[in-house]
């Protein structure tokens, strides 16, 4: 599966519920590919290609490690702990991920 591809299944697995209210900028930096970010308001989710100005959070991975996390077979946390997961921001948003994206179902 390709980079965008993933971002795509991410886009369809949204959970507008959990969103509301929300206002944040995930932005994953795929080390082997694009920048890509992701703008959640009210709601809504946005993909877009390329960095934010200011994101909440940034997430710095390669696409090996984020395909894992999308498809359920890696967990987040643990990609964190063994280093295949780099954090910048508000590192505590990156675990609402999972009830924004109900991923790996």
């Amino acid at each position: 599966m390709s980079v965008a591809q993933i971002f795509d299944k991410m886009e369809q697995s949204f959970n507008a519920d959990a969103a509301q209210g929300l206002d944040l900028v995930f932005q994953f930096d795929i080390e082997d590919d694009k920048t890509y970010h992701i703008v959640i308001k009210d709601g809504t989710c946005d993909v877009q290609e390329g960095a934010h100005d200011d994101p909440s959070v940034t997430l710095i991975m390669n696409s090996e490690t984020l395909e894992g996390i999308v498809s359920g077979e890696t967990d987040g946390m643990q990609a964190f702990m063994a280093g295949q997961l780099r954090a910048e921001g508000d590192m505590m948003l990156a675990t609402k991920l999972g009830e924004l994206f109900s991923m790996g179902e």
